[in-house]
């Protein structure tokens, strides 16, 4: 730890150049904690309890600040994400501006004497702090002679990505933290224009451009160095936002017909108090399904998220007054959105989900959330089927899942004569396949429209979720009678999920450490074939994917666990996947058995890794 005269000589420094008054007055306050001392306290004398209080205080100042200061928050393939708060550990004006800065002499350089100059748009959602965030860094980059297109409100994240592409911008920053905590936010970049070009145009940032831009981030001085202008960026009006909810409203059901179907589906939707609800609300009604209901105590932005513990549709208790409005309403289909509305969570009514157990609740009654790999297969088979009833197949069309997703999205391609393609776990990867016709992950991203938006798109995920549902509706069937179909077809893929949130990041490496040494000789009672070390040889990287952290382990039965450490959050992730198969003429009572069975040797499993993990 720094030693504490160094330390304060730091904070210091950084109050003296702190462009936010309200970040400089947190610091100023833990800085007078830090250097208070007891009243009245001899040397070597045992303190009283005020005494106590003051000297606790003074110590949990210093560990703060120490924190703070500990070094920089890193700019990388995310961009910056991190707390708020004053420090360059935290995010906050100091920060952003100086990561403004050094995107922009990125740019400049990348783009050095070519006109005109680079055209970067600017996004932003409603947390604390975004907006000013997204205004520095429209200041800075204007003050440079960029050309800068500031979104006109707090909008989704998938506007932000297709605005890059429709208004042929160099680059994009979009201020968001997604479904992260309240008290975090982050600082997203896509490349594109004629930066980045090919399948990759408009794409989140991977390697070398990261280390390219963090390298002049480090280059910037000083806040008070980054000349910052006051006027000069384009505030844009609705015409981008029209321009993607057509582009969404295109993937849904379209003529008369299409748009009767789909008025006959009765939806619940949910934005968790994030930015898609408005955005989302237009692109389904735009695509016929005017029987929308909103979850009203979640309807509207607020950076808080009041009604949930943790703003993600996959966290326990984060979508229940959605099942619990469509348990009241009688509704077909839930979706519920994540704060920037990237992502998209799907909830059914499945009759094997119903229990006389528990409390009386909506899950009770069987309405359960689609697992993302459930999803993706949904949507991954009707995309293909589109792609064959059109006629012989593109050779280059191609689909594509990390290598934690689900193995069935590839039997689904290559039925239909399509390429797969596994990729690392991120859009920034995914979105920027060769061909992609449709991506996915299975913490609930799914790229449906890659000609527009090259990310994750929950509100057109919704529209071709609900378009889905609701020719099944009309077919006198249901989603989950489709995934029944595809266990047919191409054997039962159930997959799960175990983890492990971590205070000391240091025990990440050393658990994901400990399994590599000493791997399970059995997991699920089938005896493990092949461990394989995803940092130093994989076949994935035969296929031209660069190394990544984390293991993957195979048994004989072909049940997969893939072990690497969480991207965004201080987690250690444990992906699994049992594959049974499943007759071709099975009936529903053969099929509910099979996946009781297949149930019970996930749960097997799950309980395997969390040993094998000491979890």
């Amino acid at each position: 730890m720094t030693a504490w005269p160094d330390l304060e000589a730091q904070v210091r420094a950084w109050i003296d150049d702190d462009p936010d008054p309200d970040t400089a007055e947190e610091l100023r306050r833990l800085l007078t904690f830090a250097t208070d001392e007891p009243v009245g306290l001899a040397r070597g004398a045992d303190p009283d309890p005020t005494q106590r209080q003051v000297l606790d205080t003074r110590h949990a100042a210093r560990e703060e600040l120490a924190d703070r200061f500990a070094g920089t928050l890193e700019f990388g393939t995310a961009g910056l994400r991190g707390r708020l708060g004053g420090g360059p550990n935290r995010m906050n004006r100091a920060v952003v501006i100086k990561t403004a800065s050094g995107l922009a002499d990125y740019l400049l350089g990348e783009l050095d004497g070519v006109s005109p100059p680079p055209r970067v748009v600017v996004g932003y959602d409603a947390r604390h702090k975004s907006s000013d965030f997204a205004r520095d860094t429209a200041a800075v980059m204007t003050a440079v002679g960029i050309e800068v297109l500031l979104l006109p409100q707090p909008l989704p994240t998938p506007v932000l990505a297709f605005a890059v592409r429709h208004l042929q911008a160099d680059a994009g920053v979009m201020v968001t933290a997604s479904h992260n905590p309240p008290q975090d936010n982050g600082y997203k970049v896509y490349l594109g224009g004629r930066v980045v070009t090919g399948s990759g145009q408009g794409a989140q940032i991977v390697p070398p451009y990261d280390a390219a831009i963090a390298a002049e981030i480090h280059r910037v001085p000083t806040v008070a160095s980054v000349p910052r202008a006051t006027s000069g960026w384009q505030v844009l009006g609705s015409e981008v936002v029209d321009a993607y909810v057509a582009s969404a409203v295109a993937l849904g059901s379209t003529g008369p017909e299409g748009r009767a179907l789909a008025g006959d589906l009765k939806v619940v939707l949910t934005p968790l108090h994030g930015v898609g609800g408005a955005v989302a609300r237009r692109a389904l009604a735009g695509a016929g399904f005017t029987d929308l209901l909103v979850v009203p105590e979640q309807s509207e932005p607020d950076g808080d998220f009041p009604t949930v513990a943790f703003p993600n549709p996959e966290e326990p208790g984060a979508i229940d007054l959605a099942l619990g409005l469509a348990a009241d309403e009688r509704a077909d289909l839930v979706i519920a959105l994540d704060p920037d509305a990237d992502r998209c969570a799907v909830a059914v009514l499945d009759p094997r989900a119903h229990s006389h157990r528990g409390p009386d609740t909506a899950a009770a009654d069987g309405w359960r959330m689609l697992h993302g790999d459930e999803t993706g297969a949904i949507v991954g088979s009707a995309v293909a089927r589109r792609l064959a009833a059109a006629g012989a197949v593109d050779p280059h069309a191609t689909f594509a899942s990390s290598i934690v997703s689900s193995r069935l999205l590839e039997k689904v391609a290559t039925d239909v004569g399509a390429r797969f393609a596994p990729t690392l776990t991120g859009f920034k990867w995914l979105s920027r396949v060769d061909g992609l016709v449709f991506g996915y992950e299975e913490a609930l991203g799914y790229c449906v429209d890659p000609a527009n938006v090259r990310d994750k798109d929950g509100i057109s995920t919704a529209v071709v979720v609900a378009g889905i549902a609701a020719r099944a509706k009309a077919e006198g069937t249901t989603l989950v009678a489709l995934l029944d179909d595809l266990a047919r077809r191409h054997g039962l893929h159930l997959t799960d999920q175990v983890s492990a949130r971590f205070t000391d990041l240091d025990e990440i490496g050393r658990t994901v450490d400990r399994l590599r040494s000493a791997p399970p000789a059995t997991i699920g009672g089938s005896p493990v074939e092949s461990v394989v070390d995803l940092a130093t040889g994989t076949d994935e990287q035969r296929q031209g994917l660069p190394p990544t952290p984390g293991l993957r382990l195979l048994t004989a039965d072909g049940t997969r666990v893939v072990v690497r450490p969480s991207g965004t959050e201080p987690k250690v992730k444990c992906y699994l996947e049992v594959v049974h198969d499943v007759p071709a003429d099975a009936d529903e009572d053969a099929l509910t058995h099979a996946r009781r069975t297949a149930r019970a040797h996930l749960d097997e499993v799950a309980a395997d890794m969390r040993t094998a993990l000491g979890l």
